[in-house]
């Protein structure tokens, strides 16, 4: 036997792998991703270089506690800590709930109060693949228009923003709009290391869309989106909401993105279509 800081580890054979790979080599691939030399790791998580070797080559199987640490250091997303502490011989610590499973009702009911206090603007709820899970009323200012096509299940947002048959030839200013999607999808690409997330942007990186300019314009304190409608054009700007202490691996890959009024001519004009 041996241990590091406590965490009792069992030797094994170099090369041993759970699956398709083994927890050694899903942690270091974690470590690559974030730059991080065994040293570096190491230090941060308190346990030897040399310890830390040997996980990662296979010759020793770190304990849950120990996967877990790094996991938490390393910022893997909680389907990939379920990896790897199977790949490790250990039960998953996260479960993976339907959207629909009574133990979601109310993060679900949470979430749907603040569609609907968002009204009359536009909002969505996203899962990890941005794909659409619920929206307000108002998300029909964006897909007026749009090919039947793309809204389909499963109706994702960036499809339908950036496909050249969706929202793109409405959108006023596409290259920036654009150049602001792509970049936020690429980073959380980048973030999570999520195949799903990659062949989106893969995708939809693919449309035609031109070269942004170098700034959002004079005195923009945000990248806003422009889109045309019913003659006139709209301008919004989006927050991005998520559930910051979640501890089930659905409620960590949901999203809401709000969308709000960047001028007082356009809260006029979505209050008007309201009713208000």
């Amino acid at each position: 036997m041996s241990s590091g800081s406590g965490n009792v580890v069992t030797e094994r054979p170099a090369g041993h792998t759970a699956g398709r790979r083994s927890s050694g080599e899903l942690i270091r691939h974690w470590r690559q991703h974030r730059r991080l030399s065994q040293l570096e790791l190491s230090v941060e998580v308190e346990v030897s270089t040399r310890h830390l070797s040997f996980i990662e080559t296979g010759r020793a199987v770190p304990s849950r506690d120990m996967v877990l640490r790094l996991a938490e250091y390393l910022e893997v997303p909680l389907r990939e800590r379920n990896r790897m502490l199977l790949a490790a011989g250990h039960a998953p610590a996260y479960n993976e709930s339907r959207l629909d499973a009574p133990e979601l009702d109310a993060v679900m009911s949470a979430m749907r109060q603040i569609l609907v206090g968002h009204g009359p603007y536009p909002a969505v709820i996203v899962d990890r693949a941005w794909n659409i899970v619920d929206a307000t009323p108002s998300i029909a200012l964006f897909t007026e228009g749009v090919a039947p096509e793309l809204l389909t299940d499963p109706l994702n947002a960036y499809r339908v923003s950036l496909h050249p048959e969706g929202m793109a030839p409405r959108i006023v200013n596409l290259p920036q709009w654009r150049a602001h999607l792509l970049h936020r999808l690429r980073r959380q690409a980048a973030i999570t290391a999520d195949p799903l997330v990659q062949e989106l942007y893969d995708e939809v990186s693919g449309y035609p869309g031109g070269e942004p300019p170098n700034a959002a314009g004079p005195g923009a304190p945000a990248i806003p989106l422009g889109i045309r409608f019913g003659g006139e054009v709209l301008s919004f700007v989006s927050t991005v909401a998520t559930f910051g202490t979640a501890v089930d691996i659905t409620v960590a890959e949901i999203s809401i993105e709000s969308f709000y009024p960047a001028d007082k001519r356009t809260s006029r004009i979505l209050h008007d279509l309201h009713g208000d």
